[in-house]
């Protein structure tokens, strides 16, 4: 097993990716409609379901992950959801030469999140979480 050697990077870690997910769902919840319209500008099917999703995603399991619960599969399940959307929404290289360069740096920024995640998804949430927190728990009994 791995040994963790500071618990406070893992909390940190846990805080900078939900403060990604967390704000970006509940921007979505409250501008629902500019949200659906971003999806069908995208071409994606579905653009309200798939708005739903996103929100349902994005707030649930970024509060999730922030706290450290079931957070190898919460991050395994963010690091498919991140991966999926950057193929839909950050395509640089299906974009007009203008917005190519924005485009492929927002693609590989959420590539370094999706690996991050995996990290999460590996490591799990560390000794400062609901899961370490559990774990201790049940170590006792």
């Amino acid at each position: 097993m791995i040994r963790e050697y500071n618990p406070m990077f893992s909390l940190l870690g846990r805080i900078l990716l939900a403060a990604l997910f967390v704000p970006a769902g509940v921007s979505k919840l409250f501008s629902f409609a500019g949200t659906v319209n971003y999806v069908a500008a995208a071409g994606l099917p579905q653009p309200q379901l798939a708005a739903v999703i996103a929100i349902g995603v994005e707030i649930p399991l970024g509060l999730a992950l922030l706290v450290g619960w079931h957070t190898k599969r919460v991050a395994g399940v963010l690091a498919a959801f991140t991966f999926l959307a950057t193929l839909a929404f950050h395509n640089f290289w299906v974009m007009p030469e203008a917005q190519q360069f924005v485009q492929q740096l927002m693609f590989w920024k959420n590539a370094a999140i999706v690996g991050g995640l995996l990290m999460v998804a590996s490591l799990g949430a560390g000794e400062w979480s609901w899961d370490g927190w559990k774990a201790r728990q049940t170590a006792q009994a």
